[in-house]
């Protein structure tokens, strides 16, 4: 089955079904198809845009829309790994340090638990995780 946008020679448009493209040609000739606005038989395809989509595709933008994000995330992580000191597990405690002005503020990345990381929230210390990447998961 195909649908088709179809318009009257009064300009109302409507939608109609058709076993294939020959099937319309031929109803429409023979006036069995009729506009449900004004019964007008001077029936014409509309302009249509294709809806063609198959697995195939879809999976293989998906694929490649997945590889551009996992390599964006690899590109912001080794920005910061390069640019900024690894603290290890006193993240939360040098974040306050430098909020506080009790040190130098300066980048830095580490670990901190959820709790820890709502408190600094909390508290008006900004702070953004790293993206966690698939190799991480080994």
């Amino acid at each position: 089955m195909i649908k088709y946008n179809l318009e009257c020679d009064k300009d109302h448009q409507f939608a109609g079904w058709f076993q294939s493209s020959a099937a319309f040609d031929q109803q429409a000739k023979r006036k069995l198809v009729d506009c449900p606005t004004c019964g007008s038989t001077e029936i014409r395809k509309a302009l249509m845009a294709p809806n063609v989509t198959t697995s195939r595709k879809s999976s293989e933008v998906a694929e490649k829309s997945r590889n551009e994000i996992m390599s964006t995330l690899r590109q912001i992580r080794k920005k910061v790994e390069e640019s900024a000191e690894y603290v290890g597990p006193r993240f939360a405690e040098e974040a306050r340090r430098m909020h506080y002005k009790e040190t130098e503020e300066k980048g830095i990345y580490g670990e901190a638990s959820l709790d820890e990381a709502r408190a600094l929230s909390e508290e008006g210390i900004d702070i953004l995780p790293l993206p966690t990447l698939p190799e991480d998961q080994n």
